[in-house]
C-alpha cells in the first residue's frame, strides 16, 4: 500500500458548533462534506489557546512538556521551561518525522510558533516553519493578520502581498498550497507529501467581501438566545449532542437579546454576519483546495485532517471591536462609538471581532470560551476524511481524545515510528494515543483514561469519564480559586456542579491534576495574561537593549524596540532635495502605531492610541541637504508623558501624550524609509508605502530605563 498523502486543516478560534455538520445554520457544504465521507468526533479536545495547541498537534505531546505554555509572543526564560514560546528540539514535529521518510513537507498561513524576538528578516531562522522540518512555507508568523493586508512570509522572508482590490488572505493562501502540490505531484508524483494549512479565519480580524455578509441579512435577528437553542436542537438531531443535553446559562456579563437596545441588536447582528460570511468564505476556499486534489488524482490517497484550534473567542469583549489594539491593551470599548462604523464592520477600514454572546454561540452547548479550561475552550470539531480505511463514513465517535492523539493516529495509519534522534537530539516519547482504532469499532471504550488542561493560571484535570475545573481570578491567591466538578458522560454540556455532592471525587481528581501537572512539567501557574506581551525575556538579545540602530533596507521587523512606559529617543540623520518627502519610521497601521515623516517640506510625528491621535508639526521646515530630525519621549507619569520634535537639534514642536499603549503597539512591525503595510497616519493614506525620496543614514532609538 502506498504511503498516504497527509493534510492537516486547522481553523482558528471556531467554536463546536459552528460548522453545518455540527449544528449551525451557517453554509459550509465542504466542510459537511468530509463529515459525510469520513468520521466526525464530538468528544475531542485541544489546549485553550492557539500556540500550545498548534505545538500540540505538530508534535503529539503535551504543550508544556515542548515549552509551549503560553503563546509563542511569551518567553518567561530558562526558569520557566514550559513557556519558552518555541518548541523544544526534543519533541521532533510530524514534519521532521516524515521528512526522514521520504516525505515532502510543506506548511500554509498561520504559524504562530516562532518567539517574537526570533521574527526579525535576520532570524534566527530555527524555529521558523524551514527550521522546524518544512520544505516550503507561505503565510504569516504571529497569531493574527489584516486578511486584506497581511503581513506575509514567504519560505524565510517577508514579502508584501498583492495590492490588488480582489485581494484576501484565504483565497492566496489556497493558491499556494495548491501550488506547492502541483510543483511536488508534477516532479515527483510518486512521493507523499505533507501539508500543514492553518488559515488565518475564523480569527479576528473578521473580513470578508460584502456579498458574504449580505448572504445572511436578518438570520441573526432572532439574538444570541434563540439562536443557541436552535443550534442545540439541531446538534441533538444530528447526534453531536446527547438527546438529553441542556444548554449552559448565559456567560457571565452577556446581556439578554431582549434587553438591547434596537440600535445594539443592529450592531451585533452585523458582527455575527460577517463572521458567518467569513466561515462561509472560508469553507469555499476549502473546497477549492479539496477539488484540486481530486482533479489531480491525489484525494483518494490523502488523509485530511480537520480541527480547530481552540473554542469561539472572547476578545471582541461584550460589545465587539472594530480594531485588535485595544483589547490587547485592555482598553474598554463602547456600543455607542461602534454603532457609527456599522457599514466598515467586515471591510478593509476595520479589524473587527464579535461580541461575547455571538462566541457562546459558536460555543454551543458549552459554557466560557477560549482562554480558559471550560470546554468552550477546548471543546472542538474534528473530523478525519481517508475513506480507505473509514468503512462506516458520515459516522460520529463519541470517544474523549485530545490534540496530542492526532499526529500518533496519523504515523500509526502511515506506519511510521518516532526516530530516536532528530538532528542528533534524542527525543521524548509521544504523549498522545492513536485513534485509530475508533475508525473499526464506533462503540469501542475511548483508551484515553486522564488529560490536564492548563492556561496561565487556569486548571482542569478530565479523568475517567469525570471533569474538575478551577476557576481562578486574577491576582488572587491560587489556593482560593473555586473548583467545580462535572461527569460528563451523564453531563455532556456539563451544567450540573457536583463539587458539593462528591468532595471526595473533586479532591482525587485535583490530586491526579498536581501528579499530571509534574509529569508533564506544567508549573508553575503563571497569572498573568496580556501585560506579557511587554515582557521582554533575558534571553532576547535583539530587544533586550536600549539602543537600536536600523538601517535603510532593513525588512519588515516585528521584534520591536520596547519602548512601552519608558523615556526614548529617535534620531535620524538624512540627505533630501528641497522636495525630498516620505516616511522616515512607520510601526502600526491605521488603528494604532506611530510614524516620523516628512511631507510638504515638514517634519511630522503621530502617535496612534487607538484612534486619539498625538500629532505634531514642526514649526519650520525641514532644510535641505543634510540635517538631523528627531523625536523625543519624556515619561512624565505611568504610561504618559511629553513628546518632542527636533531638526538639527532645535525644538520645532512639543505636545503631551496623556495616554500611550502599555503593552502592544499593534499587530504590524516597524519599516524602515516607508510603511509597507497598513499606513500609521491618514495623511499619506493615498500615496503607496509613502517611501522616502530622499536618503537616509540610519534610524537610532535609545531607551531609557526609567
Amino acid at each position: 500500500m502506498m504511503k498516504p498523502n497527509i493534510v492537516y486543516i486547522v481553523l482558528d478560534d471556531m467554536g463546536y458548533s459552528d460548522l453545518g455538520c455540527y449544528g449551525s445554520e451557517i453554509s459550509t457544504p465542504n466542510l459537511d462534506s468530509l463529515a459525510q465521507n469520513g468520521l466526525s468526533y464530538t468528544n475531542f479536545h485541544v489546549t485553550p489557546l492557539c500556540s500550545p495547541t498548534r505545538a500540540s498537534l505538530l508534535t503529539g505531546r503535551n504543550n508544556h512538556s515542548v515549552g509551549m505554555g503560553l503563546l509563542s509572543n511569551f518567553d518567561l526564560g530558562p526558569e520557566v521551561p514550559s513557556s519558552r514560546g518555541k518548541i523544544s528540539p526534543a519533541a521532533g514535529t510530524i514534519a521532521e518525522i516524515l521528512k526522514e521518510n521520504d516525505y515532502s513537507t510543506y506548511a500554509i498561513g498561520k504559524w504562530h510558533l516562532t518567539p517574537m524576538y526570533e521574527e526579525t528578516p535576520a532570524g534566527p531562522f530555527d524555529n521558523w516553519p524551514l527550521g522546524k522540518g518544512f520544505d516550503r512555507y507561505y503565510g504569516f508568523l504571529e497569531g493574527m493578520t489584516d486578511q486584506y493586508t497581511p503581513s506575509l512570509v514567504y519560505d524565510n522572508h517577508f514579502i508584501e502581498a498583492s495590492k490588488t482590490d480582489d485581494y484576501h488572505l484565504s483565497e492566496d493562501l489556497v493558491d499556494h498550497g495548491m501550488n506547492f502540490i502541483s510543483d511536488h505531484a508534477s516532479i515527483f508524483p510518486d512521493k507523499p507529501f505533507f501539508l500543514y494549512f492553518a488559515f488565518g479565519a475564523q480569527h479576528s480580524p473578521h473580513q470578508v467581501p460584502q456579498k458574504y455578509i449580505d448572504q445572511y441579512k436578518g438570520t441573526y435577528s432572532a439574538g444570541w438566545d434563540q439562536i443557541r437553542k436552535d443550534r442545540l436542537a439541531k446538534q441533538i438531531q444530528l447526534g453531536i449532542c446527547p438527546p438529553d443535553t441542556t444548554l449552559s446559562e448565559r456567560n457571565p456579563g452577556v446581556k439578554d437579546w431582549e434587553t438591547l437596545t434596537s440600535d445594539e441588536k443592529r450592531l451585533f447582528e452585523r458582527f455575527q454576519e460577517t463572521y458567518a460570511g467569513f466561515l462561509t468564505h472560508t469553507d469555499e476556499q476549502i473546497g477549492r483546495l479539496i477539488t484540486f486534489l481530486k482533479t489531480i488524482g491525489k484525494l483518494d490517497n490523502t488523509m485530511i485532517v480537520f480541527l480547530s484550534d481552540n473554542g469561539a473567542s472572547q476578545e471582541g469583549e461584550f460589545n465587539g471591536i472594530i480594531e485588535q489594539t485595544s483589547y490587547f491593551n485592555g482598553i474598554p470599548t463602547s456600543s455607542e462609538s461602534l454603532f457609527d462604523r456599522i457599514d466598515d464592520i467586515g471591510g478593509p477600514d476595520s479589524q473587527p471581532n464579535y461580541p461575547r454572546g455571538w462566541a457562546q454561540v459558536s460555543n454551543t452547548p458549552f459554557k466560557m470560551y477560549k482562554q480558559t479550561t471550560f470546554d468552550g475552550g477546548i471543546h472542538v470539531p474534528l473530523i478525519f476524511h481517508y475513506p480507505q480505511i473509514i468503512q462506516d463514513s458520515g459516522s460520529i465517535r463519541e470517544q474523549f481524545h485530545h490534540v496530542i492523539d492526532v499526529t500518533p493516529t496519523v504515523l500509526d495509519i502511515a506506519g511510521i515510528q518516532v526516530p530516536e534522534e532528530i538532528k542528533g537530539v534524542k527525543q521524548i516519547p509521544l504523549h498522545g494515543t492513536s485513534m485509530q482504532y475508533t475508525f473499526e469499532n464506533p462503540k469501542v471504550k475511548t483508551k484515553r483514561e486522564t488529560q490536564y488542561f492548563l492556561m496561565g493560571a487556569q486548571r482542569a484535570i478530565w479523568h475517567d469519564g469525570w471533569k474538575a475545573i478551577s476557576f481562578h481570578t486574577k491576582g488572587t491567591p491560587f489556593e482560593e480559586d473555586t473548583w467545580c466538578l462535572f461527569h460528563t458522560e451523564e453531563d455532556f454540556s456539563q451544567n450540573h456542579d457536583l463539587s458539593t455532592e462528591f468532595p471526595q471525587k473533586l479532591l482525587e481528581l485535583q490530586q491526579i491534576w498536581e501528579r499530571e501537572a509534574e509529569k508533564y512539567h506544567a508549573l508553575p501557574l503563571i497569572d498573568k495574561t496580556i501585560e506579557l506581551f511587554a515582557y521582554v525575556s533575558p534571553d532576547d538579545k535583539v530587544r533586550s537593549r536600549n539602543e537600536f540602530t536600523y538601517y535603510p533596507g532593513m525588512g519588515h521587523n516585528l521584534a520591536t524596540p520596547p519602548i512601552y512606559n519608558r523615556s526614548y529617543t529617535i534620531k535620524v540623520p538624512i540627505e533630501r532635495l528641497e522636495t525630498g518627502e516620505g516616511v522616515l519610521l512607520a510601526h502600526g497601521n491605521q488603528y494604532s502605531g506611530y510614524t516620523l515623516y516628512i511631507q510638504n517640506n515638514y517634519l511630522f510625528y503621530e502617535y496612534n492610541y487607538v484612534g486619539n491621535v498625538y500629532k505634531i508639526q514642526s514649526s519650520i521646515k525641514v532644510p535641505s541637504g543634510k540635517s538631523t530630525v528627531q523625536f523625543n519621549f519624556l515619561k512624565t507619569g505611568l504610561l504618559q508623558g511629553i513628546g518632542e520634535l527636533f531638526i538639527n537639534d532645535e525644538s520645532v514642536g512639543v505636545i503631551k501624550m496623556d495616554k500611550t499603549l502599555p503593552f502592544m503597539i499593534a499587530l504590524e512591525g516597524l519599516d524602515v524609509g516607508r510603511d509597507a503595510y497598513l499606513p500609521v497616519s491618514e495623511s499619506y493614506a493615498d500615496k503607496g508605502d509613502f517611501a522616502f525620496s530622499g536618503n537616509i543614514e540610519k534610524i537610532q532609538f535609545s531607551i531609557q530605563n526609567d
